[in-house]
């Protein structure tokens, strides 16, 4: 039935911007049938090992032309050329993963090699422009073409505070309330940056572009969709959200999934509250 349905919507696509107006559970299995857009934004729960292979099947299925990471900056992106061996042990080297913070590179391999030489594209900024939008703001820190993402415009009251919240609870509760404005701009100035990146691979490859990123970048709301929307409104966006627990409220993904959850230490416990 659900199969029957991703055709169906397929056929349907209008040009550019939302592609569903209710999200639809799916199962990880669906993920090697999701229809053909231009850009695909498969959300994950960093450190879930299943999350990475589920986004690896979407990607060999889409037969995506380019990745986009957020892992990556752009310097690191551009080391990975045609000559730069693809096992697992020399590109980790040649990517300085060991150094980036993200999890086991392991978990994030198949996703690099479930297509045949992809484009590779990075999303990631360095941390120091990063802290300037922590300190003035996501369009001073992004510069000129921030008004194209839309980060000249203020968010209104409702989505600051629900992103704030969302930011608290992302760190323990254990920021300081003061630093939550400034949190929600680098949240915004990497969503905005990761748009850019997704623009800049459909226009060297012409897609499909896949996306592997977190959640919270995924959501259609707030996350790239929102940006894409606003700087590249003629792009069919289509965002996939990976859970460990059943969502609440309402789910801001066209598909989401749930699965098991990854076995960890508790997350909270290196933070102390302020």
């Amino acid at each position: 039935m659900m199969v029957r349905f991703l055709l169906a919507a397929a056929m349907a696509l209008p040009t550019g911007g939302l592609a569903w107006a209710e999200p639809r559970r799916i199962e990880p299995a669906e993920l090697a049938e999701l229809p053909a857009v231009d850009v695909v934004i498969l959300g994950e729960v960093h450190d879930n090992p299943g999350h990475h292979d589920n986004q690896a099947m979407a990607v060999q299925a889409l037969g995506a032309r380019a990745l986009v990471f957020e892992m990556l900056t752009e310097a690191q992106a551009l080391r990975i050329s045609p000559g730069v061996p693809r096992n697992a042990q020399e590109l980790e080297k040649t990517l300085g993963w060991a150094d980036s913070g993200w999890p086991d590179f392991e978990f994030y391999y198949p996703i690099f090699v479930a297509v045949d030489a992809p484009a590779i594209f990075g999303g990631a900024l360095d941390r120091s422009v990063v802290r300037a939008a922590v300190d003035s703001g996501a369009a001073a820190a992004f510069g000129g073409a921030a008004a194209l993402f839309g980060l000249t415009n203020a968010l209104d009251d409702h989505e600051q505070t629900a992103r704030e919240s969302g930011q608290m609870a992302a760190h323990c509760d254990a920021l300081p309330i003061p630093m939550l404005p400034g949190i929600v701009e680098a949240q915004r100035l990497r969503d905005a940056a990761l748009a850019r990146a997704v623009i800049a691979a459909f226009a060297e490859t012409g897609g499909p572009v896949a996306v592997i990123t977190g959640n919270g970048h995924a959501r259609r709301d707030w996350g790239i969709p929102r940006a894409l929307e606003l700087a590249a409104p003629d792009l069919e966006v289509l965002s996939v959200g990976q859970f460990e627990s059943a969502p609440e409220g309402d789910i801001p993904f066209d598909f989401w999934l749930l699965t098991d959850p990854a076995e960890r230490e508790d997350p909270c416990a290196g933070f102390s509250v302020k």
